[in-house]
């Protein structure tokens, strides 16, 4: 399906490890990492703890894991998690909390998936035999569908505090914590203080080609390498894999402030063009175009964008997905928004009214 594509702007998880991380990975020194042999993967889950501020960190095959068996731990059947209501974990994890961890979501309504501690303190449950009981407050960083938007410190620690006030844990979905902590200035481990768990993404900016580590307590992480089992996560000689994410961090992880310049310069494309891009200020590597004035719709779009060897992503009828990443250049993602404004400038007659 991809194989005319040259420009993949679908996601970041279109990178593809360099002959460098798979060279890395190749030389990966492995043992069986269920049984705490694997020294590669030890150092990875040290290295992210360390990262984060937390005293443990467990590898594990995915993003998604991560999230899920961070719920399988905090919550018990019939609990709630407070999360915003466009987060990824809500609409794009295949209802996992509900299925695995018993537990449902309230949700906050906010366009740029950020909200604040009074928000939380309105959603808790007031304690009552019918009523679920209120669990964990999660976040999402950067929030995906806010168009990459990063959460200040201080709100993350607002939440936090609000969450812990009431007795609630505090869980950040970082699959894209990286790009918010390089975009802000800030460390890592200064956006995930005060939260119980958190984790960051190998397969996205980071280039890696499959992974994701979790943190949190000796104590949680303890809980979570059970729930790993259980769930089918034991990978044995990962070794292999943690060596791309050790690579990752050391050559792949400055860098994504490309990824953000790289974004911002479509946006100013699309902007040149009369293309409405959300947000009104980019801050890390995705955006969103509003293409409702326009004759074609979005997927119809894409499909001529496809014919130039270019591929977005199709969110709705009238809203497209650009996100930049280490596999596409600054020449790339010009020659991409270009194509686009050719594609809608050709519609000119057709447009119809904003």
């Amino acid at each position: 399906m991809t194989r005319n594509i040259e420009i993949d702007l679908i996601s970041d998880t279109s990178t593809k490890p360099s002959a460098e991380m798979l060279a890395a990975m190749v030389k990966a020194e492995v043992g069986d990492e269920q049984r705490y042999e694997d020294p590669t993967v030890l150092a990875l889950g040290e290295r992210v703890a360390d990262l984060l501020g937390m005293e443990a960190a467990l590898f594990l095959p995915s993003g998604t894991m991560c999230n899920q068996i961070a719920y399988l731990v905090h919550c018990r059947p019939g609990d709630e998690i407070i999360a915003a209501a466009n987060a990824h974990v809500f609409g794009s994890e295949g209802a996992g909390a509900s299925a695995l961890a018993g537990a449902q979501f309230r949700t906050i309504e906010t366009p740029d998936g950020i909200f604040a501690a009074s928000d939380v303190e309105a959603a808790i449950r007031a304690p009552r035999h019918r009523s679920p009981r209120s669990r964990v407050v999660s976040v999402e960083q950067t929030a995906n569908r806010g168009g990459g938007s990063v959460w200040p410190t201080t709100a993350l620690a607002e939440v936090a505090a609000a969450a812990h006030a009431r007795g609630l844990a505090a869980h950040m979905d970082g699959a894209r914590l990286p790009n918010a902590a390089i975009a802000s200035g800030q460390s890592a481990a200064e956006h995930t203080r005060g939260m119980d768990s958190a984790w960051i993404d190998l397969s996205k900016g980071l280039g890696c080609p499959v992974g994701g580590v979790l943190a949190g307590s000796k104590d949680f992480i303890a809980e979570a390498w059970f729930w790993k089992h259980r769930l089918g996560g034991a990978m044995r000689q990962a070794g292999f894999l943690a060596a791309a994410g050790l690579y990752a961090l050391d050559h792949n992880y400055e860098r994504l402030a490309e990824d953000h310049d790289n974004a911002r310069l479509f946006g100013e494309i699309a902007r040149a063009a009369g293309i409405p891009v959300f947000p009104e200020r980019i801050a890390t590597n995705i955006l969103f175009l509003d293409v409702a004035g326009y004759a074609l719709d979005a997927g119809e779009i894409a499909a001529r964008l496809a014919g130039h060897g270019v591929r977005l992503g199709v969110e709705t009828p009238t809203r497209m997905r650009v996100v930049t990443h280490l596999d596409v250049s600054r020449e790339q993602v010009q020659r991409a928004a270009g194509h686009l404004v050719r594609i809608v400038d050709d519609q000119t007659p057709l447009r119809v009214a904003r």
